[in-house]
């Protein structure tokens, strides 16, 4: 039954993103081009996102359990530090270079997309990038 619900939910996040055009990179890319010819249409995406996130938190602070029984793993953290601050900048460009965020790519890739195929590669080797800095960093915190 999880399986069931984890693959429901995954549909309907994937059929969101081609509803709302989060998948075709030349709309998000005209949402990004504030100077040009901008198409504000995906502001309303984004604001039915964060009113749909900011409910969902509200709901999950007064829980211990998720919906599915697993234990809750919320963020602790609320300091802006050099890390996401890098973290950030970097999501910004790839996605302003290409015109998908991860969600999105996948779903298009799902879809046979050529560039999502290759933002979905580059997307794994700057995760494994990131992997195998973030190893090195902690061989150097524990031999000090």
């Amino acid at each position: 039954m999880q399986r069931l619900t984890e693959f429901a939910v995954g549909l309907l996040f994937g059929l969101g993103l081609i509803v709302s055009g989060m998948t075709d990179p030349g709309k998000v890319l005209g949402f990004l081009d504030l100077f040009g010819a901008w198409d504000p249409s995906l502001a309303f995406v984004m604001g039915g996102a964060i009113l749909v996130g900011l409910g969902a938190f509200t709901v999950a602070k007064r829980r211990t359990t998720s919906f599915l029984g697993g234990a809750m793993h919320l963020p602790q953290r609320r300091d802006i530090d050099r890390r996401l601050v890098l973290g950030s900048l970097t999501f910004g460009v790839g996605w302003g270079l290409a015109g998908f965020c991860p969600g999105p790519a996948l779903v298009s890739l799902g879809a046979l997309q050529p560039k999502a195929l290759v933002f979905v590669v580059a997307m794994l080797v700057g995760m494994a990038i990131y992997e195998a800095g973030e190893l090195m960093r902690e061989k150097r915190a524990s031999a000090a």
